[in-house]
């Protein structure tokens, strides 16, 4: 393999550097000491410090041996040991936490513990689902995953069974059980792999470091073999990984630390850019180096990513506490397409839509490989799939299960065509309700779930299913029945069976952290999905606002922004693009470079995203309605919202329905705030939509008149 290293007369520091720019030359030839990186998207961080590394190695600086880099996956630790070996020092470790710890562990041992290293546990599903039966508590393939994730989440966080409880109240009803509960299954999982003598990747990190604490020789090995650490992507470090690096360490400050906050987007996971944000405090005599010369996108995707960024207001002293000054970055590439923001009418015009846009860019001569399609959960992949594989377009899924695949998808169909027998010989029902039938005992419900996890990613692909039966109503009459739905079902099954080598990305926001293409359309930008629903806190809603800076910045020329008004064709319009947007896309997205099949001219403003009275962000859809934060006290005349109220409660009577059916409470107090005095002022309130218009539009401003006269 060839280096990077030129050969000739010039000197070692301008054969290794001379081709770095001139922050990421102070990154590569500060040596020693403490060394703090913050390193925007696309500026060339892996560039800088593996070039350090060559560098410190080639002058004698570092010996290789002694010298670890960490990452922390195992595609970035690859890619850093590829860079290295270029650059003539393939010997030097590049490993994830895990794999180091592992390595140490598997050493160490026999010495510290005795006997043989316990077998390493794959997959926690098996495990976990022992651990509820033994519990007596009835589980199924989703509510294991999220047990698993918050397991996952309380040993990153150092947590043991004992004390779990008392540090997670934030922590909702992981898997839909209470924290008691969840609390007594960690016990019985850790019973559980007791008994069957295993250690989950977790126990890797916690026994290296138990015994890193405990083994006064041990620690002395490894610090004496480990001289300098370089961490990558420091923002995502966990308070267990963390604790690792500084047992390694043992006091020392020869560490070299890179990341950017902006992108720490797996605090679900543990994750906190606080040691990041932290370093200078701790390491008062470090060198801290900003990297904001962007090589990979062009000057418009670079001023969107910054303007995102930019428009985000204040969330509260805590969310502010937890938000950082955000790096700005500065194009280095030549001027490109301008980002396009696209509305459309429903989700399947969206994927029309992008699917036609795609066909373009291959046309153009964009390789398929070059495009990614990007989306906030896995559920929402099942639209474009069909899209693609109608167009005759390849795709591959990265970080999920096509469709099809998908165990819940799959039990759905089974009991369908298990259904269509009984179904025949039965009184006729229409085919969407029986659908929705059917598939409610896999965990389907009218309404989506709050919480979000495998939970939410199992109800989003069973009300695909749902929706795609209205679809076909719709589109092949009232006789279309369940026996045709089946049918319809395998045959798409098996159309998009496509070829994947040379395809189009699709994957969600969360699994193409570190990746890039020519061209990104970003999807199912609308509220809901971006920020998603279960975002309820400010530290959460800015969590989503720095998942859509990671999409923005996967693009390096082509970006495309869309969203749908609709979740189906014919529904009703109550959808409204992401409060992220608001500020960034045109005031109207219905020009010539936006037009397409589904395009529809921008519809009423999103609820506004900040308080009229103090300026901070609000958190919940209720406070967007109002426009005002709960915090700050409310503006109406008390008689004017009892009399709104009244007359909601008579409204709902006489139709005999629940008084929120009429107006929330949220809109009601929007009303009374905005007094509006004619219908087209009411029109502009967020939770006022045409028929409630129609219906109630004159009624509730006789009221405000009323009211006012008293």
């Amino acid at each position: 393999m060839t280096t990077e290293i030129p050969e000739g007369n010039d000197s070692l520091e301008d054969r290794i550097l001379g081709g770095l720019d001139a922050e990421q030359r102070e990154v590569a030839s500060t040596l020693t000491g403490p060394l703090c990186v913050l390193a925007g998207a696309g500026t060339g961080k892996t560039r800088a410090i593996t070039h350090r590394i060559a560098y410190g190695v080639h002058s004698g600086v570092y010996s290789p041996q002694r010298l670890l880099a960490v990452t922390f996956t195992a595609r970035a630790a690859a890619e850093m040991r590829s860079r290295l070996r270029d650059l003539g020092v393939g010997n030097v470790q590049a490993r994830t936490f895990h794999a180091a710890a592992l390595r140490q562990l598997q050493f160490f041992w026999p010495q510290a513990v005795g006997g043989t290293l316990p077998n390493l546990l794959d997959h926690k599903a098996q495990m976990i689902a022992e651990a509820a039966r033994r519990l007596r508590l009835s589980t199924d393939r989703a509510s294991i995953r999220d047990l698993a994730s918050e397991i996952e989440w309380a040993k990153v966080s150092m947590l043991t069974p004992a004390n779990y409880l008392e540090n997670a109240q934030d922590r909702g009803n992981p898997g839909g059980f209470d924290l008691t509960a969840v609390a007594r299954v960690f016990q019985s999982y850790e019973d559980v792999k007791t008994d069957r003598n295993v250690i989950d990747f977790e126990d890797v990190l916690l026994i290296t470091v138990g015994i890193l604490q405990e083994d006064p020789k041990v620690a002395a090995t490894v610090r004496e073999q480990y001289r300098h650490f370089v961490v990558d992507e420091y923002q995502d470090v966990s308070p267990l990984q963390q604790r690792l690096l500084e047992l390694w360490l043992g006091g020392r400050d020869e560490l070299c630390v890179v990341g950017d906050a902006s992108q720490t987007i797996y605090s679900f996971t543990g994750a906190s850019p606080r040691h990041l944000l932290g370093f200078k405090a701790l390491y008062p005599n470090a060198n801290v180096v900003k990297l904001i010369r962007d090589y990979r996108s062009t000057p418009q995707v670079v001023k969107l990513a910054n303007d995102l960024l930019a428009a985000r207001r204040s969330g509260g002293p805590v969310a502010d506490a937890a938000w950082a000054a955000p790096l700005k970055l500065v194009a280095q590439r030549n001027a490109g397409p301008a980002p396009q923001f696209t509305e459309c009418s429903d989700d399947e015009a969206e994927a029309a839509t992008v699917a036609g846009k795609i066909r373009g860019l291959l046309d153009a001569g964009t390789p398929a490989s070059e495009i990614a399609i990007l989306f906030r959960t896995n559920g929402q992949s099942e639209a474009y799939e069909q899209a693609l594989a109608s167009a005759g377009i390849g795709y591959q899924l990265r970080g999920g299960e096509r469709f099809f695949a998908r165990k819940e998808v799959r039990d759905a169909i089974l009991q369908l065509r298990a259904a269509t027998r009984a179904v025949a010989e039965s009184a006729p029902q229409p085919l969407g309700q029986l659908v929705r039938d059917i598939v409610a005992s896999l965990g389907y419900t009218d309404s989506a779930p709050h919480s979000g996890g495998a939970l939410r990613e199992r109800w989003e692909s069973l009300a695909a299913l749902v929706a795609l039966a209205d679809e076909l109503v719709l589109s092949r009459g009232p006789d279309f029945s369940l026996s045709d739905f089946v049918n319809e079902l395998q045959e798409r099954s098996l159309a998009q069976h496509a070829p994947t080598v040379q395809g189009v990305t699709l994957a969600s926001l969360h699994a193409a952290k570190g990746l890039e293409w020519d061209a990104v359309f970003l999807v199912g930008l609308s509220e809901g999905l971006m920020p998603i629903s279960f975002a309820d806190t400010p530290e959460a809603v800015d969590e989503e606002r720095r998942l859509l800076y990671v999409g923005i910045t996967r693009a390096r020329e082509h970006l495309a922004l869309s969203w749908s008004t609709a979740r189906t064709p014919g529904g009703r319009a109550n959808r409204k693009p992401s409060r992220f947007l608001d500020g960034l896309r045109p005031d109207s997205v219905a020009t010539s470079s936006a037009r397409g099949k589904g395009a529809v001219p921008r519809r009423k403003a999103a609820a506004p995203a900040s308080c009229r009275v103090c300026g901070s962000m609000l958190a919940s859809g209720a406070e967007r309605k109002v426009g005002r934060c709960s915090q700050c006290p409310p503006t109406y005349e008390e008689q004017t919202f009892n009399a709104l109220r009244e007359w909601r409660k008579e409204v709902a009577l006489s139709a005999e329905v629940p008084a929120f059916v009429v107006f929330t409470d949220a809109t009601l107090t929007a009303i009374a705030e905005a007094r509006p005095a004619s219908l087209e002022e009411l029109a502009g309130l967020a939770g006022v939509g045409p028929s409630k218009l129609e219906k109630y539009g004159e009624a509730v401003l006789a009221v405000l008149v009323e009211s006012t006269a008293l």
